[in-house]
């Protein structure tokens, strides 16, 4: 099963990659729920196994295209995120380290596996992966756009993505760049 789960999270980062048009240095936020994952019901089935598999997969999608994750927390720590300190930038870090019933296995994986791990309380990230309904869109830059990926379950667990884009002004006369769509 890992196996599958692996070859499942790393299709959904690279897809995201190519669909969302991710640039060096954009940010992914990604809510996984290992519990969804595995068959059961969000929050009631920690799995720490499971949780490093699909952060390995996505990381490494990530990692070579310069593209930095963060891990959302679950809802006991109010959605912080995990990051590499360096994308953090500027932002204010919060005293807490996240723990497979506090946090989640997902982003304690993520916490334990970064060079240099910092929590956050808010990030505005490029792109995002949800993994078992864990509601990223707190995270997600203005405008938050569906971006389907030919991929819609990572285990048991329901998948969806999004790409952000930016707001269009000027009314129905405007012209658009393309390339920022």
């Amino acid at each position: 099963m890992n196996d599958e789960i692996r070859q499942q999270a790393a299709l959904a980062a690279q897809t995201l990659c190519e669909k969302a048009k991710l640039r060096k240095g954009d940010i992914v936020i990604v809510g996984c729920s290992t519990s969804e994952i595995c068959g059961s019901r969000i929050g009631t089935d920690s799995q720490p196994e499971v949780a490093q598999v699909v952060f390995d997969a996505i990381y490494g999608v990530l990692s070579e295209k310069g593209v930095y994750l963060a891990a959302q927390c679950c809802e006991h720590l109010n959605r912080a995120v995990i990051i590499e300190r360096e994308a953090a930038g500027a932002a204010d870090p919060v005293n807490v380290v996240p723990q497979p019933k506090a946090g989640g296995s997902f982003a304690t994986a993520a916490y334990r596996s970064f060079r240099d791990p910092v929590a956050l309380e808010h990030i505005r990230a490029d792109a995002g992966l949800d993994i078992g309904g864990t509601l990223i869109g707190m995270h997600l830059k203005e405008v938050a756009v569906p971006c389907r990926l030919g991929i819609d379950r990572i285990g048991s667990a329901i998948l969806l993505a999004a790409r952000v884009r930016p707001k269009f002004i000027g009314g129905s006369r405007a012209v658009y760049d393309e390339n920022l769509l």
